[in-house]
């Protein structure tokens, strides 16, 4: 989908900062649904639908970039800036959403803001782990490389997949279905998280100890 809206962006003449600003608006009817209309499976419909073309929106704007001989810092920036507000205003809106439900007790209000903490962290590690790896001359995962990953590991981080969790919406309708798929997204983004910490913090010391021979110093100038 990204690929076939970045063509039409670029014959339509759109910039990726319009491309950005129109995921952004389709994210944000998503999110602001979520928390103000009633759950009904229409809405939930909505919802999915608004998050998944947004998605697909954000995916085009880089695409539209190389499209029109490659992207700047500002664009990046404004990619980066909206991905943030999306991740930590859906789980918020959730959590409204339910709040606002009488069928709902608020024990389940832990579990949009436990999955708000996990998937900030992950999203700021994520960025991290690239800007580092990147000053330090190692692989990102923007690098190109042959082959397409294992099936096994594309099944491992499904859970951390935002196009997954923007299908979940659809079960809005039903409290019971929608918490039970909501919260083993969050059991599986949580322990993806938790066994990825402890590699990536290994991958940052190897970086550290690859560059002190040639610097004198390490790579962060506080220690």
């Amino acid at each position: 989908m990204g690929r076939l809206l970045a063509a039409a962006a670029f014959h339509r003449g759109l910039t990726p900062d319009a491309v950005t600003g129109l995921s952004a608006c389709c994210t944000a009817v998503g999110i602001a649904a979520i928390a103000l209309a009633p759950h009904t499976w229409v809405v939930g419909i909505l919802v999915a639908t608004c998050l998944v073309v947004g998605y697909a929106l954000d995916a085009a704007d880089g695409q539209l970039a190389r499209l029109r001989g490659g992207g700047s810092p500002a664009g990046e920036w404004l990619d980066h800036m909206v991905d943030a507000a999306k991740s930590a205003s859906l789980h918020q809106a959730v959590l409204v959403g339910l709040y606002r439900r009488e069928d709902v007790d608020h024990a389940w209000l832990l579990i949009p803001l436990a999955f708000c903490v996990v998937d900030v962290v992950h999203f700021f590690a994520t960025l991290l782990n690239e800007a580092l790896r990147s000053q330090h001359g190692a692989t990102t995962r923007s690098t190109p490389t042959e082959g397409r990953p294992s099936v096994l590991r594309s099944v491992v981080v499904l859970p951390t997949d935002y196009g997954v969790l923007c299908l979940v919406f659809v079960l809005l309708g039903s409290p019971v279905a929608f918490l039970s798929a909501y919260g083993l997204m969050l059991v599986g983004t949580a322990g993806y998280l938790f066994l990825a910490l402890p590699h990536w913090r290994s991958e940052m010391v190897r970086l550290g100890a690859r560059a002190l021979p040639a610097t004198g110093t390490t790579a962060h100038p506080m220690r």
